[in-house]
């Protein structure tokens, strides 16, 4: 249902990847382009992790890495990784549907993981403010 872009020896171009999310293609072009805006993030289109993961978009601020958007049919998903006390601080603030992704994070170190899938504008929203959270503490 929400298959990746997995055809490594293909490499998309942007337009590629944001038609390739169908429904969601607007939704994807928002979420780079506001990275990039807000916190000046590098855009670099990558195969990063396996066949599992797929083509994405990695966003770095100097060398750190911000996330991973990757691209699914008529969705996309953002891994990216938060401490305990950045998940806390909106956790109150974002939808059921953002809760449970942090509720069940990859643990790592003092926060963890989320591979949070993006279907409608109500979930872009909830994503921008835990990236606001990773961008701005």
């Amino acid at each position: 249902m929400y298959e990746r872009m997995l055809n490594k020896q293909e490499v998309p171009t942007p337009a590629d990847m944001a038609s390739y999310c169908g429904e969601t293609a607007e939704l994807f072009t928002q979420l780079n382009e506001w990275l990039s805006e807000n916190f000046e993030t590098a855009q670099k289109i990558t195969f990063p992790y396996g066949n599992q993961y797929g083509w994405g978009v990695a966003h770095r601020r100097k060398k750190s890495l911000v996330c991973n958007i990757f691209a699914e049919k008529n969705a996309f998903t953002v891994m990216m990784r938060l401490s305990n006390a950045q998940f806390e601080l909106e956790y109150d603030n974002v939808k059921k549907y953002a809760q449970e992704y942090i509720n069940h994070k990859y643990p790592c170190s003092d926060g963890g993981w989320i591979h949070y899938r993006v279907t409608c504008k109500e979930h872009l929203d909830d994503i921008r403010r835990l990236l606001s959270v990773k961008c701005s503490t």
